[in-house]
């Protein structure tokens, strides 16, 4: 009772509408839309700092920020069993931006069924015609498909200009290995080869603090505090009141006259409603930390993309990695400081593809991200000499895991285990991904520039073969999420209903890439960010856009072709 007491006493001269926890991609557009009615008081309260600086504007500079302290939390997973008990980086972003900040700027809005399969789940509201006036709604795109594609939203999308010749000879060797060719894989068919959009504008990386957030502090609509860590959520019984947190070494609390918005990441929301005492009994106890709502699906259901770098030798010396010299950046450098135009304004995905792994599969479950370099994403050179890769991987893995607080600690990273490759099936389409790949880097098209595969080797050709080198060098595409699953309040591992309201509770909600019930057909940050869009009307009472009538394209042929 002295503890309700002094919170209520602090409420009314520390208090907002609304805070949210985490300015990522989610974050950033709940402050922005929140905050539009002047009657709303917004507070957005970030663990990082500023994202002003080169080293995250420049679209190119993205392998800096993405492994540096400063701007990423530097998680890493547990062993993982199935991978020689390798840890794997997953980085998420810790600055304002959140990882739209640190990612690789590629946007893909995902598969039309992937919503579907949402909705079916037990996400009501959150099939494909319902997300899509969303999407629309977020954009502004150059081009794109009409009816399909927004051209007046803040988050500027664009393709490259695909310069190299390698881009496009990536895409004619698709079409020659019979696959599809798609002008606009966010529109109407994204299955096939074609150019790759990102996140650009004006040569900026136009993440969601430049579009939304951003916007809204410049016009004084929001509040936004850095360097601070949410310890935990303040409950009075099953109702969120306020949020506690870490500034400059202090312990402070602040109140939240409507709603708390968890917007944390697939990482921290989860541990956050943990550490707050919400989630599985046995995970809370074992960190010592008192069970205030059993939820049994927090930080479960954890996915995430896989990938392997598939990478050959160049017979042109025409690739980035002629350009890693201090001369070269430093003319790169030069030239995007002065008209932000060159090598610097581009992530150098401009190609891509979304394929079949077989028959019997109705939409893609393989992406190709193709890059005019051999190189790891820490920005080393793979070889010495030209040469150029396509990261592939499965886009719908089966293997689940979990992300678990080891203490009540916020400085304490929680246990990470993605479980990844346990899942029979997941090997089979992996291997896939291998000989499909190699396949098309065969084609005529790219005969005048491949000289000698490099990873995975010609050696590697068995399926034992394969599985050790998947199992030696595939990587996480950092694409988290899942470990708050939106679905029915009848789903006893769902943590938020269709609303993103916690299950069991009031006055508190998660808005992030957490609560997807499974992995999207690609990159994550389009998705995450059309979350947010939808979330806000739904946290402001407002009618939902209303449903399109558009269907996407089916390969007609799926039951029986892989392509």
């Amino acid at each position: 009772m002295v503890q309700r007491k002094h919170l209520m006493a602090l409420s009314t001269s520390n208090s907002y509408d609304f805070i949210i926890i985490g300015s990522g991609s989610a974050g950033s557009v709940l402050a922005d839309r929140l905050s539009a009615q002047a009657k709303h008081t917004v507070l957005v309260l970030e663990y990082g700092g500023s994202d002003r600086g080169p080293l995250i504007q420049m679209p190119s500079a993205l392998s800096y920020p993405m492994n540096m302290g400063t701007y990423n939390w530097g998680f890493e997973s547990e062993p993982e069993p199935f991978l020689n008990n390798r840890k794997l980086a997953t980085p998420r972003g810790k600055v304002m931006g959140g990882s739209s900040s640190i990612n690789g700027m590629v946007y893909v809005r995902g598969h039309a069924r992937d919503f579907d399969t949402w909705a079916e789940m037990g996400a009501t509201g959150w099939a494909f015609a319902d997300v899509l006036p969303y999407f629309k709604r977020q954009e502004h795109v150059q081009g794109g498909e009409p009816n399909w594609r927004g051209h007046h939203g803040p988050l500027y999308v664009k393709k490259g200009l695909r310069r190299n010749p390698l881009y496009q000879a990536f895409i004619d060797a698709g079409q020659q290995a019979g696959y599809p060719i798609t002008s606009d894989y966010n529109g109407h068919q994204q299955e096939g080869f074609g150019a790759m959009e990102m996140t650009v504008h004006n040569g900026l990386r136009w993440s969601a603090a430049n579009a939304y957030l951003w916007p809204a502090i410049r016009k004084l609509r929001v509040d936004i505090q850095t360097k601070c860590l949410a310890r935990r959520i303040l409950m009075q019984g099953k109702k969120a009141v306020g949020v506690e947190y870490v500034q400059s070494g202090k312990l402070k609390q602040v109140f939240a006259n409507r709603e708390v918005i968890i917007c944390a990441s697939t990482i921290n929301s989860p541990a956050i409603l943990q550490r707050s005492g919400i989630g599985p009994p046995d995970v809370l106890k074992a960190a010592a930390v008192e069970v205030v709502h059993a939820l049994p699906g927090v930080g479960e259901n954890l996915q995430d993309h896989l990938e392997i770098y598939f990478q050959l030798r160049s017979l042109q010396p025409i690739t980035l990695n002629g350009h890693l010299g201090l001369i070269s950046k430093a003319k790169i450098g030069l030239q995007w400081l002065l008209f932000g135009t060159g090598l610097g304004a581009t992530n150098h995905f401009e190609s891509c593809g979304f394929i079949r792994s077989r028959a019997g599969i109705d939409y893609p479950d393989i992406q190709y991200h193709f890059l005019p370099a051999a190189m790891r994403y820490d920005g080393n050179a793979a070889i010495q000499g030209h040469g150029f890769q396509a990261h592939v991987g499965p886009m719908r893995s089966k293997s689940r895991g979990y992300v678990h607080i080891t203490s009540a600690d916020p400085m304490e990273k929680p246990k990470i285990l993605f479980n990844y490759m346990s899942h029979a099936d997941d090997w089979q389409e992996f291997r896939a991904c291998v000989r499909l790949t190699r396949e098309l880097f065969q084609q005529d098209a790219m005969k005048p520039y491949v000289s000698e595969e490099i990873q995975p080797g010609a050696s590697v050709q068995s399926d034992t073969e394969i599985d050790a080198f998947i199992r030696e060098h595939c990587e996480s595409a950092y694409h988290p999420c899942g470990t708050c699953k939106m679905g029915s309040v009848k789903d006893k591992m769902a943590v938020v209903d269709p609303q993103c309201r916690v299950i069991g509770t009031a006055n508190l909600r998660v808005v992030d890439s957490s609560i997807m019930p499974q992995i999207t057909n690609g990159n994550l940050n389009a998705p995450t960010i059309m979350i947010g869009e939808k979330a806000a009307d739904h946290i402001l009472g407002k009618q939902t856009l209303p449903p399109s009538n558009l269907e996407p394209w089916i390969n007609p042929n799926w039951k029986m072709s892989q392509r």
